[in-house]
């Protein structure tokens, strides 16, 4: 029996901890310091929940100490401490927390403690890296990587169009967290929300792309000229969210407004995730396309993959927890099933580097509905 400990159960965590509890053989449990958050997973007898403060690292390195494998699922903001302590304690690791920090910093401390850990191993960053990293390894030259993503309601609803289909504090990092992108060979940082374009996607219709920090760790793994990741929203979202972040109410430091001091990040966080949050019967889509160009054999080639993904109405998760959380899961599974075993960090590009494990997380997705349309051209 393989014991599990999924650390975070919000709107991923919970369906990770799901999905994986249907597997004979695996042992799951759920940690959370709200045991309000352990509702979706209510009923299910196979799993076990355990309230815990997860933002202390002396007391996660304790609760994982009987397991085999831990999610780290906890927000962005303690993700990083989160994970070195589990590195420590000498546990394998998958990690969505998508934390600001370089993850490959703790590379040296996990060769140490002989641990495997897969970090970003969501979406995008995930399978955005993962795919880019695999037509990395089949061209002989890559030129140019471009990526569009976005998790979106169905229903558009004014004035935001938008729902937080993920932790809403990390919504919120997109739009304040500067961008970092690769042009002409050199890293070029603009303002999140920078350089919008329309673009028209199938099925979806016309969404804006903006700028955002979603490279990550491809900016320094792969050695491609230009590279760019783009957030998708429905048009007019961003002019919105830049007049919040101009005025200052995305703002960490404190304001004294009478007797009380508060930030107005936390102020305008209290007003807009009622707004955002996602209402019982609330559908969701998520959508990307990656597009990799470069040389093979002296001929151009170009690489596109195109996802498009819907809210499953028969299991009542969202689509971009299915699309994030089912990545991870199925990433462990291939750790279990001893498809992947470097020791160390490695991020989802390096996986895509190894086509077998490519296969096996793209064919257990398709089993799940969730699948990824693959074109060639040449150009």
């Amino acid at each position: 029996m393989v014991k599990i400990i999924v650390l975070g159960s919000g709107l991923v965590g919970g369906p990770m901890a799901l999905d994986l509890a249907a597997d004979a053989g695996m042992n799951v449990t759920v940690a959370d310091r709200d045991k309000n958050a352990f509702q979706k997973i209510a009923g299910n007898s196979g799993i076990i929940t355990v309230e815990s403060d997860l933002s202390d690292p002396g007391r996660v390195k304790d609760l994982v100490r009987d397991y085999d494998f831990v999610v780290n699922a906890v927000p962005g903001f303690m993700g990083f401490q989160t994970l070195k302590a589990l590195v420590d304690a000498g546990k394998n690791v998958i990690d969505i927390a998508f934390f600001p920090e370089n993850v490959l910093e703790l590379d040296e401390l996990a060769k140490k403690r002989n641990v495997t850990v897969i970090s970003d191993i969501g979406v995008a960053p995930g399978m955005s890296n993962l795919l880019v990293g695999y037509a990395d390894h089949l061209l002989d030259e890559t030129e140019d990587v471009k990526i569009y993503v976005g998790g979106l309601p169905r229903v558009r609803e004014w004035p935001f169009e938008y729902k937080a289909v993920f932790s809403p504090v990390d919504v919120i990092e997109e739009y304040t967290r500067p961008a970092r992108y690769i042009a002409n060979g050199k890293m070029v940082v603009k303002p999140a929300l920078s350089e919008p374009e329309l673009i028209d996607f199938e099925g979806v219709g016309t969404l804006e792309a903006f700028n955002s920090d979603g490279l990550r760790s491809l900016a320094e793994t792969i050695k491609a000229p230009n590279m760019i990741e783009k957030t998708l929203r429905y048009p007019g979202h961003i002019e919105i969210m830049k007049v919040f972040r101009e005025t200052g109410f995305f703002h960490k430091e404190e304001l004294t407004v009478g007797d009380v001091k508060i930030s107005p990040l936390e102020f305008t966080s209290r007003l807009l995730f009622p707004k955002w949050k996602m209402r019982q019967g609330d559908e969701d889509l998520t959508v990307m396309k990656i597009i990799v160009e470069g040389k093979k054999d002296g001929h151009k080639l170009r690489y596109t993959f195109d996802l498009l993904d819907y809210f499953d109405r028969a299991s009542g998760i969202h689509s971009m927890a299915r699309t994030t959380g089912y990545t991870a899961t199925m990433a462990l599974r291939m750790l279990v099933n001893g498809l992947y075993d470097e020791k160390g960090v490695s991020v989802p590009e390096f996986i895509g580097k190894k086509p077998e494990c490519v296969r096996f997380i793209l064919e257990g997705l398709s089993e799940k509905g969730i699948n990824y349309r693959e074109s060639v051209e040449d150009i």
